[in-house]
């Protein structure tokens, strides 16, 4: 797996948890870009549009386009699973098994 391929899968993770977490379950492109670059996944919008894109073909998120040139990201219940560990879906990092402990343990 080259480099690339490990950085994706961590930016796709990332913007699942980041969407799981939100109100709404939901974020903009540019937000998005925003919790990335805080995490040290520093990502273009064009990157962050695109890792959108394929999540949505995953089922793992959904798409509006509520204006031109702006997206929306929305988790799906299986995008949840995967944010918490219950599911895997090739192409993103599974969560370490912290995360289900904070998970069972009633946080985030």
């Amino acid at each position: 797996m080259s480099f690339e391929d490990v950085l994706l899968s961590h930016q796709r993770l990332c913007i699942l948890r980041h969407l799981k977490e939100a109100r709404g379950y939901s974020a903009n492109e540019s937000l998005l870009k925003g919790v990335l670059d805080d995490f040290g996944l520093h990502a273009s919008r064009d990157l962050v549009s695109t890792v959108v894109a394929w999540l949505d073909e995953q089922g793992l998120v959904t798409r509006a386009f509520p204006r031109e040139a702006s997206i929306v990201a929305t988790i799906t219940q299986r995008g949840l699973d995967v944010a918490t560990g219950d599911a895997t879906a090739p192409g993103v990092l599974r969560p370490g098994p912290a995360s289900r402990l904070l998970k069972s343990a009633g946080g985030a």
